[in-house]
């Protein structure tokens, strides 16, 4: 998981980017355990950064500007 100090296994992928400097293609992926996808996701959305939420192991490959909140693929 890549929230700081956690060292449970990842569960889900948090598929994102910056739009101000990264164009849709360009995925940034962290991985969170059950505990913290929900936290993750709030953190990058606060941020405006579209995220495509989806299970481990589930490629992403575009991260468009319009993603529903919470939005999975």
């Amino acid at each position: 998981c890549s929230r700081a100090g956690c060292g449970l296994p990842a569960t889900t992928t948090l598929n994102w980017r910056n739009p101000k400097i990264h164009t849709a293609d360009r995925v940034k992926v962290w991985l969170a355990c059950d505990d913290h996808a929900d936290y993750l996701r709030d953190f990058l959305e606060a941020r405006n950064f579209p995220v495509v939420v989806a299970k481990f192991g589930v490629e992403v490959t575009v991260v468009p500007d319009a993603v529903r909140p919470g939005g999975m693929a």
